[in-house]
């Protein structure tokens, strides 16, 4: 069941991204919402797999409900709108992290990736804070708790919580987030990129990987 929407998810985004592209503005306002709904599909159905884990699948639907309301604040190109955004995702990546936490613990590994996660989110701090004025605080909260988020995915790797496919889709989901919004940060603190954009197909990729662990995959 949980496969279905993927065909649909493709296609949105395909068209979503050439929709920003080409600045047609009806269409994003269309696809953007329409992509994330399906994304959020993908997870709800997972309650009606046999032994769902309905826990973890309420924790990372949580987590798809914030970000769509980031996704709306994006939308627009308003300074209230975009920490607005910022807010919610920074609230969803909490969700995520929670919820990898709270079923899979704490493994000695972790401190490795923590180690590493840190040093890469204090240079990409670094790289930005020239022209980041007045939100350098904002951006360091969220650097902290989307490397955070990240290292709670990749710990679990080291655990039994979940089978090696489930850990591995939250692994990669949650790295494709990050690159996601590594894209976006440089794009608007640093210098714009011409092909920005294609921040959507690491978005939404990562978060299909995010939803779909909700499946107890062998």
């Amino acid at each position: 069941m949980q496969l279905l929407p993927i065909p649909f998810i493709g296609i949105a985004v395909l068209l979503l991204v050439r929709a920003e592209f080409r600045s047609k503005e009806r269409q994003i306002y269309f696809l953007k919402p329409l992509s994330t709904i399906l994304v959020i599909l993908v997870a709800a159905l997972s309650f009606l797999e046999p032994n769902v884990n309905t826990g973890y699948s309420t924790g990372i639907l949580a987590g798809l409900l914030l970000s769509f309301g980031g996704d709306m604040s994006l939308i627009f190109s308003s300074t209230k709108a975009f920490m607005a955004g910022l807010i919610l995702f920074l609230l969803a990546h909490v969700a995520y992290t929670v919820t990898f936490t709270l079923f899979n613990g704490f493994y000695p590994a972790d401190l490795f990736s923590g180690i590493m996660l840190l040093a890469m989110g204090t240079l990409i701090y670094r790289y930005l804070e020239p022209n980041l004025g007045k939100m350098k605080i904002p951006v360091i909260i969220y650097i902290g708790i989307i490397c955070l988020m990240v290292n709670r995915a990749v710990s679990t790797l080291f655990g039994t919580a979940f089978t090696p496919a489930q850990a591995w889709l939250i692994t990669t989901g949650a790295t494709l987030f990050w690159i996601s919004d590594l894209i976006l940060a440089v794009n608007r603190f640093r210098q714009p990129l011409k092909y920005h954009r294609i921040s959507l197909a690491f978005y939404y990729s990562g978060q299909l990987c995010i939803a779909l662990s909700t499946t107890l995959l062998k």
